[in-house]
């Protein structure tokens, strides 16, 4: 147990989840979280920084990380524009991978989108498939993309269009066609993550939503 994660976004849902999920693997002798905001973890293995990721220059000397995990994220409501998210969902995001790499780290793992890509139509796949490529680009010697659907989570900000699409999703999702899309839990999404990092001899480049509940013990 010689190797420490790094991950942003561990305020989030599915983030939260997976700090737990990563001290408890016993793979790592450190976990070390940076967010806007402190979180408590009770165990001696999270390392918390408060940081403000507009300044980088701040922090980037503190990341000691084998494997980083982009957990970040925000919705446009949140954010307020498209400018807004995009600099939380990729320059914070992307920013953090560099320095992580600069820093040393070997693999990363970020939570991306099916149908993710640089020349999507949409806004929010593209700005995803963007942030997939410019990892890739970092010299990563792992890197593996997480390609779940909706994400379903008790949140402190409901949010009203991931209510409507969780109701409207789940039922649509029994037809084959659409199976990729179906929602998963926040826990699960975050069991997975930290099975494929800490069980995984080899992962795999990029898993969608069926590679990731496969993962998953069965009653899960």
């Amino acid at each position: 147990m010689n190797r420490k994660a790094a991950i942003i976004g561990s305020t989030g849902a599915t983030g939260q989840h997976l700090v737990t999920e990563l001290y408890d693997s016993g793979a790592y002798e450190k976990v070390q979280t940076f967010s806007r905001r402190l979180v408590g973890y009770t165990s001696a293995l999270v390392e918390e920084h408060v940081i403000d990721f507009d300044r980088p220059e701040e922090w980037a000397n503190l990341i000691v990380a084998d494997d980083i995990f982009l957990c970040l994220g925000t919705t446009l409501k949140t954010a307020g524009s498209k400018a807004a998210q995009y600099k939380v969902d990729f320059e914070y995001q992307y920013t953090f991978a560099r320095c992580a790499r600069e820093a040393g780290a070997k693999r990363i793992f970020v939570i991306s989108s099916p149908g993710a890509s640089p020349k999507a139509r949409g806004f929010y796949l593209r700005m995803k498939g963007e942030l997939d490529e410019a990892v890739k680009k970092l010299g990563f010697e792992t890197t593996v993309l997480m390609k779940p659907s909706l994400i379903r989570a008790r949140r402190a900000d409901e949010r009203l269009g991931e209510v409507l699409g969780d109701r409207l999703l789940t039922p649509l999702c029994r037809l084959p066609i659409l199976r990729r899309y179906r929602p998963i839990n926040a826990h699960e999404l975050a069991g997975a993550i930290a099975i494929i990092a800490t069980q995984i001899e080899t992962p795999a480049a990029e898993y969608v939503l069926d590679d990731i509940q496969s993962v998953l013990p069965e009653g899960d």
